[in-house]
C-alpha cells in the first residue's frame, strides 16, 4: 500500500559563517545591509526600505524602497552598491546581515558567489554587531520618517530617496571627520588620504 507521499529532497545547506570582528583599512571591505519598515497613515499600510552601507566610509550605496522586500531585491540593490563603486568579482568583499529570511535565503547564498561577495551573519540578539547599519536606519527613524505622515507610498519613496541622497552628499558624519560620507570616500580615495581603521 502506497499510502504515505513520497518525502521531498532536502538539499544540503552551505554552513552559515558568523560574523567576527574586523580591523577596516577602507573602503569596499566590509558592508553592511538590514531592513526597516515605515508606516504611510494614508494608505494604512506599511512600506519596506532595504539599505547597504559601506562601514568604512558610510556611504548608503543602495536602496530598496518597497511595499514588500524579498531575496531578491536584496540582491538587486548588492549588484547597484557593486555597480556603484565599478567594482566586479572583488576580492575580500564581506556582506553582513542578520538572519532574516532574505539574507539567508538560496537565491543569496547562490549568487552572492558569483558576485565574488561573502555573507557573513551576526549571531542572533546582537544588533551591536551590524552597528553602523542600525545607526544609518536610526537616523533615518528620526530624520525623515517620524518628520512625515506620508499619504500614499510615492510621498514615502521620494522622501526616503531624498534623505538618501541627504545624508550622502550633505549630512556632517563624526565618523567621517565630519565630512558628508560621499566627500569623506573621495578624500580616502586621493593620494593625500591619511590611512585609517576601524575595528568592527
Amino acid at each position: 500500500m502506497k499510502i504515505l507521499r513520497p518525502q521531498r529532497k532536502l538539499e544540503p545547506r552551505a554552513p552559515r559563517k558568523l560574523a567576527r570582528n574586523r580591523l577596516i583599512t577602507g573602503s569596499n571591505q566590509l558592508w553592511e545591509t538590514d531592513i526597516k519598515y515605515g508606516y504611510i497613515p494614508g494608505e494604512d499600510r506599511f512600506f519596506y526600505v532595504a539599505s547597504i552601507i559601506d562601514v568604512f566610509d558610510r556611504c548608503i550605496l543602495a536602496v530598496h524602497v518597497g511595499l514588500r522586500c524579498e531575496a531578491k531585491d536584496i540582491l538587486r540593490i548588492l549588484k547597484a552598491a557593486l555597480k556603484s563603486r565599478g567594482l566586479v568579482n572583488p576580492d575580500g568583499l564581506v556582506l553582513r546581515s542578520d538572519n532574516g529570511p532574505q539574507f539567508k535565503s538560496k537565491l543569496m547564498a547562490k549568487e552572492c558567489p558569483k558576485l565574488g561577495v561573502t555573507q557573513e551573519f551576526i549571531p542572533f540578539k546582537t544588533p551591536n554587531m551590524n552597528a553602523h547599519i542600525e545607526s544609518f536606519h536610526s537616523i533615518f527613524e528620526a530624520e525623515c520618517m517620524s518628520q512625515h505622515n506620508f499619504e500614499t507610498f510615492g510621498d514615502g519613496y521620494w522622501e526616503t530617496m531624498n534623505f538618501v541622497r541627504r545624508y550622502n552628499t550633505r549630512r556632517l558624519h563624526s565618523g567621517c571627520q565630519y565630512l558628508p560620507p560621499e566627500e569623506y570616500y573621495r578624500v580616502k580615495r586621493s593620494k593625500t588620504a591619511i590611512v585609517t581603521a576601524i575595528a568592527v
